[in-house]
């Protein structure tokens, strides 16, 4: 069973800086795309940023340029680094990896989500 376990949440000061980090853990062929959703309360689940194996990145609009998305594959861990933070940007992120099982000798591809951490911006 594959798990993913995020950490780095917390509350901070407007301006402020967190880093979040996702492990990954189980029993992996390989991770894929791997990236962070953020659901604020009463809105629907959005895209932060996703990052392929490879490193190619995609950020959501609105926060390119204050939001960095990385991994370490040798460490099957996801980051992001979040800076300027600002009170709309509360709210609970999640981690998401597609990953590569075996499962009875073959290769199986599954998606997976992180408990979630919240992230609580003050003003």
């Amino acid at each position: 069973q594959v798990q993913l376990v995020e950490s780095g949440g917390g509350l901070v000061q407007a301006g402020g800086s967190l880093r979040l980090s996702c492990a990954v853990s189980g029993s992996i062929v390989s991770i894929n795309t791997m990236g962070w959703y953020r659901q604020a309360s009463g809105w629907q689940r959005e895209l932060v940023a996703v990052i392929t194996s490879g490193g190619n990145v995609n950020y959501a609009d609105s926060l390119k340029g204050r939001f960095t998305i990385n991994r370490d594959n040798a460490k099957n861990t996801l980051y992001l680094q979040m800076d300027s933070l600002n009170p709309e940007d509360t709210a609970v992120y999640y981690c998401h990896a597609e990953v590569t099982e075996q499962r009875l000798g073959a290769l199986y591809t599954f998606s997976y989500w992180g408990q979630g951490t919240q992230v609580t911006v003050s003003s």
